[in-house]
Order: C-alpha cells, then structure tokens, then sequence
C-alpha cells in the first residue's frame, strides 16, 4: 500500500466532486482525475447516456484529457483517481496509457476489474504492471452511488404507479 493521506484524499475528492457533475447530468455518479508530479492533468466524469458513447467512462475522459494536456498517449508516471473500481474496458485503457498507480475509492461487484469480479492488474502475463491502492473515501463514493440508484429507483416505481 503506498497511500499519502492527504495527497490521496485532495484528489480523490476533486475525483468525487466530478462524480457529483455527473449525477447532475443524470449518469451514474463517477470521477476521474489523471495526476502527474502533483498536478491535475487529466479530469472526466461518467458521460455515456449523454454523449451515447459507450466508452464515456470517467476514467477515459480522464486519460484522454491528460494525454491531449501532456501530448502523448503513454501517461508515464501519472496516477488515476477514480471513485469507482474500473471495469475491464477501463483497466484495459489504463493498461495500455502506462498509468503508474492506480487509486480508487469504491469497490464495484459487479464489473470490477481490480479484484472484485476478476483482477487483471495482478495477472502476471500481461505486460504492463501497475500499483493499485483501493478503498480511499469508499464511504462517500458508495454513499453517491448508493444516492444515485435510490432515486432512479423510486423515479421508476412513481412513473409504474403513474401508468
């Protein structure tokens, strides 16, 4: 475990201040942010429903923001904030950007890349290897998700009885 509280908490929570734009727009409440030398250089939220885009992952705007900020597609030596454990499309981008660390909040059972449904970043075949730090402010990540579906949920069951 490499955590720096604080260092990891600041960014995690711009992570989730993101998530929190997300829901606004009414996707499911996820933030990124692509980290180098202490600076902020990538940022995304989910955006799939609004953009129809199935790879709108936060953690792919994120990287795409950072790689058009650093002008280069390897984001060697950058950390990932995500609020969200990644899925396979993610981790997958994440491998493939050279990310050096990853760092998220919630645990996600099911789609979760990093442990949770499979653990791709702990196969040793494939070839690249990445420090993976999980659980960072998962209380406020889950209570978001949590939030998010409660309310889609009941906008469902008013819209059933209103039929």
């Amino acid at each position: 475990m490499t955590l720096n509280t604080e260092t990891d908490h600041y960014f995690m929570q711009v992570a989730l201040e993101l998530a929190q734009q997300a829901q606004e727009y009414g996707e499911v409440p996820v933030g990124a942010v692509v980290v180098r030398h202490g600076v902020i250089v990538g940022r995304g939220y989910n955006r799939p429903i609004s953009t129809a885009d199935p790879t709108a992952h936060a953690e792919i705007i994120a990287m795409r923001d950072a790689g058009g900020h650093i002008a280069n597609y390897r984001l060697l030596g950058c950390t990932l904030y995500v609020t969200l454990e990644p899925c396979v499309m993610c981790i997958g981008a994440i491998f493939h950007s050279r990310i050096q660390r990853l760092v998220y909040a919630a645990a996600d059972p099911k789609t979760g890349a990093c442990g949770s449904v499979i653990d791709l970043p702990a196969e040793t075949r494939l070839n690249h290897h990445l420090l993976v730090d999980a659980g960072i402010m998962a209380p406020d990540a889950g209570a978001l998700l949590k939030q998010f579906f409660a309310q889609r949920r009941n906008a469902t069951e008013r819209s059933k009885h209103e039929s």
